[in-house]
C-alpha cells in the first residue's frame, strides 16, 4: 500500500547553489537539510524535510551517473516522485500482476531505504520511485 509521498526529486548541476535557491524558497533552516552520498547511483544527494516529505536534490559524482545523463538531456529540473510503502516486494508483485515492469529489482538508496523505479515509458513520461523506510 501506498502511504504517502516521500520525496519529489530535483536533478541539479550544482548542489551548492540548488540549495541555496531552495532553502531561500522555502525559508527552511540549516537543521532541515540532510547531505549524504549514495555510492550505488553515484550522486550526492541533499534532502530538505518539509512537513511530513522532502525535497532531494541530486548531483552526479561521475559522467556515468544516471542523473548526469538525465542532466545531459534535460538540463536542470523535476527527476522524479518517490511513494512511500511499507512493503515494497509486494507492491513489485502487485504492479506485476498490472504488466507495470520496475526497472530493477528493490535496492538500498539514500538514507538506506529500499528503493525500485518504475519506467516513465509505463507512467504517463514520469519516473516513479517507491520507496520503504528501513525496518
Amino acid at each position: 500500500m501506498i502511504n504517502k509521498i516521500d520525496h519529489i526529486a530535483i536533478a541539479v548541476t550544482n548542489l551548492e547553489s540548488a540549495l541555496e535557491t531552495f532553502t531561500h524558497i522555502l525559508g527552511c533552516a540549516p537543521e532541515a537539510i540532510r547531505i549524504e552520498e549514495v555510492a550505488s547511483e553515484k550522486v550526492k544527494v541533499a534532502f530538505i524535510t518539509i512537513g511530513e516529505t522532502k525535497i532531494e536534490l541530486l548531483e552526479p559524482l561521475s559522467d556515468e551517473s544516471p542523473i548526469a545523463k538525465f542532466l545531459a538531456k534535460n538540463g536542470d529540473g523535476m527527476h522524479h516522485i518517490a511513494l512511500q510503502t511499507d512493503d515494497i516486494n509486494k507492491e513489485t508483485e502487485r504492479l506485476a500482476s498490472l504488466n507495470i515492469n520496475p526497472l530493477s529489482l528493490p535496492k538500498e538508496g539514500a538514507g538506506g531505504k529500499k528503493i525500485m523505479f518504475l519506467h516513465p515509458k509505463e507512467t504517463n513520461r514520469v519516473l516513479i520511485e517507491f520507496a520503504q523506510k528501513k525496518h
